[in-house]
């Protein structure tokens, strides 16, 4: 975002609010502003923690896009992958970081002028995208810990962990289904927030 804009403020105000948590939507502010800048920002963030451990998810170690054996995810974009195929998790990758990197660079999505309207069905891009990102997330912890462990990342991987977590419950972003492979995990390292969804 271009310094001096209202969405490189906004962006500087949602990397403030990443070690405190603070996820609220400001008062004042566009939702739909605040959503963009989070969803680039988390875009960001784990594009970075995947690529500390890219070199150990090969179509090998990783025949599968899953998360555990209970959890396998396919790709489909409507484009080449027109149904649901089982990839290795670095290809899924791949096409996911490129597919996200395609709708945050199309101006008609997420535009970049505050002339330009956010399109109806911005909140439901951005489902999508947060739920494929998630996703990420659960390959990466249940796959590839070891490797965060042994480079000292954790800390930090955790900390945004949090940050995309607080995010997503704060606006009923991501379906409780999704959730389920780190649901241990969460209960341990988000015990500060209130996690009564997954009391019911």
């Amino acid at each position: 975002f271009s310094p001096g804009t209202l969405k490189y403020s906004l962006h500087k105000q949602a990397q403030a609010s990443l070690n405190s948590g603070a996820v609220k939507l400001p008062p004042g502010e566009d939702f739909n502003d605040w959503l963009a800048v989070h969803v680039v920002d988390f875009f960001n963030r784990i594009n970075l923690i995947y690529g500390t451990v890219c070199e150990q998810c090969t179509d090998t170690t990783c025949p599968r896009m899953s998360g555990g054996p209970k959890y396998e995810y396919l790709w489909q974009d409507g484009d080449k992958y027109k149904k649901p195929t089982h990839l290795p998790a670095n290809k899924y990758i791949s096409l996911l970081m490129d597919w996200i990197e395609s709708q945050i660079n199309d101006e008609s999505i997420f535009p970049v002028t505050t002339d330009v309207q956010f399109p109806k069905n911005f909140a439901s891009v951005c489902k999508k995208i947060l739920t494929r990102l998630y996703r990420v997330f659960v390959h990466v912890y249940v796959h590839h810990f070891d490797r965060l462990m042994s480079i000292g990342a954790e800390p930090h991987v955790n900390t945004c962990y949090k940050h995309f977590y607080y995010f997503v419950m704060e606006f009923s972003l991501l379906n409780s289904k999704e959730l389920e492979p780190l649901k241990e995990m969460t209960l341990r390292i988000c015990c500060d927030f209130h996690v009564s969804n997954y009391n019911k």
